[in-house]
């Protein structure tokens, strides 16, 4: 080899070095690169979780982007969310009626086999996710049909307000309606407000709404995959990623969604985490999330908000979970979710009160 062909070679090899080492680092500013990844799923998921991964992923990859029109995107999610609520109705048997509360349209769910005794005074209130875009109806169903069965107790998931009709705080106002009505026949602390997603980001928007307004806090609330800060930190990038999408160039961020158009995104009625001072006011919170949720950073970073401001915050994080993971009945991380919430909700709603005798 010649001096010129030598030199060709080496300036290639240092070439490609340098662009390796500009893939794969880390920046001044603790952004890090790489070239490519492949990661494995994790082996401390369940075997049914890592079968249904990949189904899982090939059928969310067909939904409509955010920019489509409205109608199609809740025609999408009403099909996915149909055809999983009656996979749970084959396994947590309940009764569900339509009713009209406060003015809100409202599912009441019912387990068949009866509402227990220590449940007879407690109910519980479903915010459904979906973007604040869609998810009324079935998939506020989803969220309540496995919790009220296993849990025998009484289940209200709300068709709150969404956009693009409407903007906030409409979805607050809906839960604050229907919350009041229900404090007629209920003590505060027998009543539990939960949600997931958007539906956990309403449930902590709805519990900032109460304190402003002076109207006494549940005794206790949940809020999954979705909680008191926007979608940011490690997670916005890192979840994408571990589900196949890339990193994105910005996360999603709440005030990019129709609903919150025009708001002040440092308001604490839109992230309560904000606000220290109006986090010591909330009850007990039970917090749920996944390794490969995009919104895992948030859901973390609220609980360490509420326990910093004095609340009991209870975190749970299942590993190689997805967002919303447990809207799928099967995997056996979905039961160990349900089973959960319903004891963390036996645990901190009021016991019944004991019948006065004459």
């Amino acid at each position: 080899m010649n001096a010129r062909a030598l030199f060709t070679v080496l300036a290639c090899l240092f070439a490609v070095a340098a662009w390796a080492d500009e893939q794969a680092g880390v920046r001044p500013d603790g952004t890090v690169t790489a070239a490519s990844v492949a990661i494995p799923y994790s082996q401390f998921a369940s075997p049914q979780a890592r079968a249904f991964f990949p189904r899982m992923l090939a059928a969310g990859a067909q939904s409509p982007p955010l920019s489509a029109p409205i109608e199609q995107s809740r025609r999408f999610y009403d099909r996915l969310n149909s055809d999983r609520a009656a996979r749970m109705r084959k396994l947590y048997p309940v009764t569900v009626r339509h009713e009209t509360i406060a003015g809100v349209g409202a599912d009441v769910v019912l387990p068949e086999q009866g509402v227990s005794a220590a449940n007879r005074h407690r109910v519980l209130v479903n915010l459904h996710g979906g973007a604040f875009l869609w998810g009324a109806g079935s998939g506020g169903l989803v969220e309540a049909i496995p919790v009220a069965s296993l849990g025998r107790i009484e289940v209200i998931t709300l068709d709150y307000r969404q956009g693009p009709e409407h903007t906030f705080p409409a979805a607050s106002e809906d839960v604050e309606a229907v919350y009041r009505k229900l404090l007629q026949t209920h003590r505060p602390s027998e009543i539990g407000i939960y949600g997931c997603s958007a539906g956990g980001i309403l449930t902590g928007e709805a519990v900032a709404r109460f304190i402003a307004d002076k109207v006494p806090v549940p005794g206790a609330i949940g809020t999954f995959c979705g909680s008191l800060v926007t979608i940011a930190g490690d997670s916005a990038y890192v979840g994408p990623l571990l589900n196949g999408q890339g990193v994105p160039a910005e996360p999603l961020d709440l005030a990019t969604l129709p609903y919150f158009h025009g708001i002040d995104a440092s308001d604490p009625r839109v992230q309560p985490g904000l606000s220290p001072e109006l986090l010591k006011h909330f009850p007990p919170t039970l917090l749920i999330t996944g390794t490969r949720d995009m919104a895992m950073s948030s859901v973390v970073h609220s609980q360490t908000l509420l326990t910093e401001a004095g609340v009991e915050a209870e975190l749970h994080v299942w590993e190689g979970m997805w967002h919303s993971f447990f809207s799928d009945p099967e995997l056996p991380e979905s039961r160990q979710a349900y089973r959960t919430i319903v004891a963390f909700f036996e645990r901190h709603l009021a016991p019944p009160q004991e019948e006065a005798h004459p």
